[in-house]
Formats: C-alpha cells, sequence, structure tokens
C-alpha cells in the first residue's frame, strides 16, 4: 500500500533535532453511536493532506492571507506525524489513544492539530490539555454540540461541549457560527448559557465582523480552537453531513484565527466533520487545507 502524502510535504520529524511548533496528526475514530458508521469520516485527514499537495513546493512563496511566507522567514517548524491507530465502535480505546498523543505533544512541546474523524475526537483532545490549562475553548461550528448523552452514549459527536464544559482545566468557551436547527434543545441552550458560554450566531457575525466572538476571549488567554467543517457555509464547504445555509465564509474563519493570534494565543487547533463522500470536486478538501495553512502560520507569528 502507498503511504498518503503528508500535509505540504512536511516530514514526521525534524532533521536537525530541534523540536517543532506544531504537530500535525489524525485520528479517523472517535466515539461512535452504536449502529451508525464513521468509517467515511475517517478519509478526512487524507483528503486534506492530498489537497494541500499542489501547494507543497509554494511553502517559500508570498501567502498573501498570512501577509509573508508560511515560515515568516524562519525555519520550517511544522511536522506531520500521520494518523494514530483508532477502530470504530472502540470508543474507550480510540478516546485512551487520542488523548495520549495530545499529551505528547504538548510535552515536546508543540502545539497539537488533530485532523478528525467526527466530532466526538474533539472530546479526549481537549482532555489532553489538562495539565496545560487553564484554555479557553474558540468552537466554530452551527451546532453547540451540549447534548449530555444520545442513544447511552455520553462522548459522541453531540455531546463535546458539554464534557468539555466539565473538564477542570477548561476556562470557558465561545461557540460561533451557530445557525438553524440541530440536536439542542431548549435544556441544551438553558446548560450552556448557565455555564457562561457565549454564544454567537453566524449573522452576528455577518452584521458586526469576528469581533462579536473575538471580544469574548480574554487577552492573553491559551485557546484551542476547535472548527466544525459545517461552520463554514456549505457553499464553500459542501462537503459535510448537515449542510447549512448562512455559514461563516473563508475570510471571516481566517480572520478569526488571525485576530486570535493577535489577542490572545493558539494552544491547540481541531479540524472535524469533514465528510469526503458529500464533497464536491475536491472544494471542501482544499478549503479546510487552505483554513489549515492559516492556522500554522498564526502560530508560527505567535511571540
Amino acid at each position: 500500500m502507498t503511504a498518503s502524502p503528508s500535509f505540504l510535504g512536511f516530514p514526521d520529524r525534524l532533521a536537525d533535532a530541534r523540536m517543532p511548533r506544531a504537530a500535525i496528526f489524525g485520528a479517523g475514530h472517535g466515539s461512535t453511536y452504536l449502529g451508525k458508521d464513521s468509517s467515511d469520516y475517517a478519509l478526512a485527514a487524507d483528503a486534506i493532506r492530498a489537497a494541500s499537495q499542489e501547494d507543497a513546493a509554494l511553502v517559500e512563496h508570498w501567502d498573501f492571507d498570512l501577509g509573508g511566507p508560511l515560515f515568516y522567514g524562519k525555519p520550517a517548524c511544522c511536522i506531520d506525524a500521520g494518523d494514530i491507530p483508532t477502530t470504530m465502535h472502540d470508543n474507550a480505546g480510540n478516546r485512551a489513544r487520542i488523548e495520549a498523543k495530545t499529551r505528547e505533544v504538548l510535552a515536546l512541546p508543540a502545539v497539537p492539530i488533530l485532523l478528525g474523524g467526527d466530532d466526538s475526537v474533539v472530546i479526549p483532545f481537549l482532555a489532553g490539555f489538562a495539565d496545560h490549562g487553564p484554555v479557553w475553548i474558540l468552537q466554530i461550528d452551527a451546532h453547540i454540540d451540549w447534548r449530555d448523552e444520545v442513544h447511552g452514549e455520553h462522548y459522541g459527536y453531540s455531546s463535546p461541549m458539554r464534557r468539555a464544559s466539565e473538564m477542570p482545566h477548561v476556562a470557558g468557551m465561545v461557540q460561533v457560527g451557530l445557525r438553524s436547527v440541530g440536536s439542542a434543545r431548549l435544556a441544551e441552550i438553558e446548560a450552556a448559557r448557565r455555564y457562561g458560554s457565549r454564544l454567537v450566531t453566524a449573522r452576528e457575525v455577518h452584521a458586526q465582523g469576528v469581533e462579536a466572538a473575538l471580544r469574548h476571549i480574554p487577552e492573553g488567554a491559551l485557546v484551542v480552537v476547535t472548527l466544525d467543517c459545517d461552520g463554514l457555509d456549505p457553499g464553500i464547504m459542501p462537503g459535510v453531513a448537515a449542510r447549512t445555509p448562512g455559514g461563516l465564509t473563508y475570510t471571516q474563519v481566517i480572520d478569526l484565527i488571525a485576530g486570535l493570534g493577535r489577542r490572545a494565543r493558539i494552544a491547540g487547533f481541531d479540524l472535524v466533520e469533514l465528510y469526503p463522500p458529500a464533497d464536491i470536486d475536491g472544494l471542501s478538501a482544499l478549503t479546510a487545507a487552505r483554513l489549515l495553512v492559516n492556522v500554522i502560520g498564526t502560530i508560527v507569528r505567535q511571540v
């Protein structure tokens, strides 16, 4: 079997024994609901890697999103560690492996970048920051993900922000891009508000700009960004299982990332819920790859 290309051709380690600033890894499965099949989500990480290949030779070229080359004239400092082994329905085992890998990257020390997988991989990813808090969460998503359980499963893709609210090292969260309807009922909205989550709708961002979300992040805070691909408008991100019109634009998302880098500090990033079977002409994977480039560029520019 031919090995998949790495993201932007990054190595799996830096040749000169330097520690990386950021480390990418994939996890295809988290906690799958009984009777559900998450196997197509496991295709996402490699779809993003494949979409990045056209730009692999252009890493040192000027990037107009970032205002300079990706690594800002400095030595390349990002690695792609490949995928950790996960198995559909091995929910507890998958969570343990994702959390362990997150802790391993943080111990380097480096910024972990997780490519999912459905939204359930976010729970163990966030759990991996237990010794590196307090952290804030900036969630970009159409949905608030506050269900306590679904069909008896407490760690599935409808529950990551509910589980995050129970983690002592999570200081607060801002949820942005919310719109339309999903699994949330009045009980979930009330629970999120009692916790103190800042709920920012997509319409608010369209009307007020990204400051509608960024103003809730304390200056200087450590922030983990969790990006569900359905937070973006399906016109540019059609490859999701729950297409919902009215989402954030590409420019709004990269402005959020850049603004966060100036206001606070990105401590971790995950991108989840890319569903390759629903993609159109590879547009979603390409958009996801460009978002990831902006995240890496912002991390590199952090002091």
